[in-house]
């Protein structure tokens, strides 16, 4: 049984499962479970699409992370009717996502701007801010040492602002980008004992 629930209130089911089952599951399973409810898929599609999909339902928001919270907010805001007037701000909202989460995160941001909202994000993950239309670059250090503005433009001016250390590692991270994929290595052919060869 639920460690929250009444028995009356736990004998009450929706497809074999009870509320303390229900919000046990993540947003993932519940998902597929809830594709009946087109009010409820809504809600859960949109913890999806910021990349939460590994949350449970029922789980405290007292356990969630700065920017898995952050996300739930976001989420909350994709799930109403988009005027297209609205100003976003995210702090660094990609601390602690796999990278196909940032991906995710990044269509999200993208659709929000796309809408005709302004997106602004405080970040230093270098494949969040090579897709910002807009860059400020804040420095030229860290904290006592920062505060001022280094550089702010495009893409293309950051990376060509020498004084900036950002613009300078965006460049690193674009020639890697743009570099052809190398070859794995060859393996060599070694003798063995019995006279054929053996791959290593």
């Amino acid at each position: 049984g639920g460690k929250r629930y009444n028995r009356e209130t736990l004998e009450i089911q929706y497809k074999g499962r009870n509320i303390a089952e229900v919000l046990e599951m993540t947003v993932e399973t519940a998902f597929g479970f809830f594709d009946a409810v087109p009010m409820i898929a809504r809600r859960l599609q949109t913890l999806l699409d910021v990349g939460l999909g590994y949350i449970r339902l029922g789980q405290s928001a007292t356990t969630l992370s700065g920017g898995e919270a952050q996300r739930v907010k976001l989420s909350q805001e994709l799930s109403k009717r988009d005027t297209g007037r609205t100003l976003y701000i995210l702090d660094e909202p990609t601390t602690g996502l796999h990278f196909h989460d940032i991906a995710l995160l990044l269509k999200v941001v993208h659709a929000l701007r796309d809408h005709g909202n302004t997106v602004v994000v405080i970040e230093h993950n270098l494949d969040v801010i090579k897709t910002a239309d807009w860059i400020i670059d804040l420095g030229p250090e860290g904290g006592a040492g920062g505060g001022m503005v280094v550089a702010q433009g495009t893409l293309e001016t950051i990376c060509a602002a020498r004084e900036s250390h950002t613009g300078q590692h965006l460049r690193r991270v674009l020639d890697a980008d743009a570099a052809p994929p190398r070859a794995a290595p060859r393996r060599r052919a070694t003798p063995r004992a019995d006279g054929r060869s053996a791959e290593r």
